[in-house]
């Protein structure tokens, strides 16, 4: 019988696209695909996961206290992503379990990309005007007179992995003035990808367009509220790749009805899965995409090898690469 046992966790592309990340890990141990509830509690969670000592892990469920505290044969939480805030890593500590990324570059140039392809979708207008054309009403085109890109004030929030490319894309693609808030990173770093540090203030009452790239934190957990829009230009056009949570959905919605918004892009929602009764989609100047940002062969590939040599590594006795969380008695 195998040492190991590799369960999935809410991952609707693991293993899907390419079948062999499966069978490497195969070579392991067995591994079965699980999809529970993304608020599910902890201890429940624990006890559908029984036996099971490796976990491949999407972006939901959370694994708590409450999981840990009833889940002490587990040796390795692998994210299949860059972002760990489901995973209690202090609990993790205690209980030995090691918990590993993706490498944010792997995911950098994909998800820097899809901001600016729905930010692009809501500016011309493409899936409205797709849509008609579907409805056999092609005449109708006059209805979807966009806006452009080129030279206009952009304001991105977060530069990070993936807001630097955002700051590339837009400064050196579409000649646009960007300004850029983040309190982690310096002045030089922020102007040699192309934008101008500022102040949150300034960036929302300057732009003409907003990106959202920051990681989610207890400090920025709803940055973007009714005070941040009203701050805002009027007509202004939002698009967020990063996390659902950091913009309050009720002030969304209010800035939409209004015409505040004149346009909100969003890859991502602060209870996913979103379902088709969202107060989003009630807009037609919304696109709603379903956390696909990563979505590409390339990026899908390198994210599914380096889940695949995680657990190699562990089977080994090895620490992973990008170990969040690298305390255990399991390796020795």
């Amino acid at each position: 019988m195998s040492k190991y046992k590799i369960a999935v966790v809410n991952s609707s592309s693991f293993g899907q696209v390419f079948p062999e990340h499966i069978q490497r890990l195969e070579k392991i141990g067995p591994v079965k695909h699980f999809t529970v509830d993304g608020e599910i509690q902890g201890r429940e969670l624990a006890e559908i996961l029984q036996g099971y000592n490796i976990i491949i892990a999407s972006v939901t469920p959370f694994f708590t206290q409450e999981f840990f505290d009833h889940k002490d044969e587990l040796i390795l939480i692998t994210r299949h992503g860059i972002g760990y805030n489901n995973v209690d890593t202090q609990a993790a500590k205690k209980h030995n379990t090691i918990v590993t990324i993706i490498p944010a570059l792997v995911e950098r140039d994909a998800v820097a990309e899809n901001n600016v392809t729905n930010l692009m979708a809501i500016l011309r207008k493409t899936v409205e005007a797709h849509q008609r054309v579907k409805a056999d009403r092609w005449e109708d085109r006059a209805e979807f007179v966009g806006r452009t890109l080129f030279n206009k004030t952009v304001g991105v929030i977060g530069v990070g992995n993936t807001g630097s490319c955002v700051v590339e894309i837009l400064r050196n693609g579409f000649r646009c003035n960007v300004l850029a808030y983040d309190p982690y990173k310096s002045e030089l770093h922020i102007k040699s990808h192309g934008a101008k540090k500022v102040e949150l203030d300034e960036l929302l009452q300057s732009s003409d367009i907003i990106c959202l790239c920051a990681n989610l934190t207890e400090e920025n957990y709803h940055m973007i509220s009714d005070k941040e829009i009203s701050q805002m230009k009027d007509h202004v056009y939002i698009s967020n790749s990063a996390r659902g949570a950091l913009v309050d959905e009720k002030a969304i919605v209010n800035g939409l009805e209004s015409g505040k918004i004149a346009g909100f892009a969003t890859d991502v929602l602060e209870e996913e899965p979103g379902r088709k009764d969202h107060p989003y989609l009630v807009f037609p100047n919304v696109v709603m995409t379903p956390h696909t940002s990563a979505y590409t062969m390339e990026c899908l590939e390198e994210m599914g090898k380096k889940c695949v040599r995680d657990v190699e590594d562990i089977a080994k006795g090895q620490l992973p690469e990008r170990a969040v969380q690298p305390i255990s008695d399991y390796l020795k």
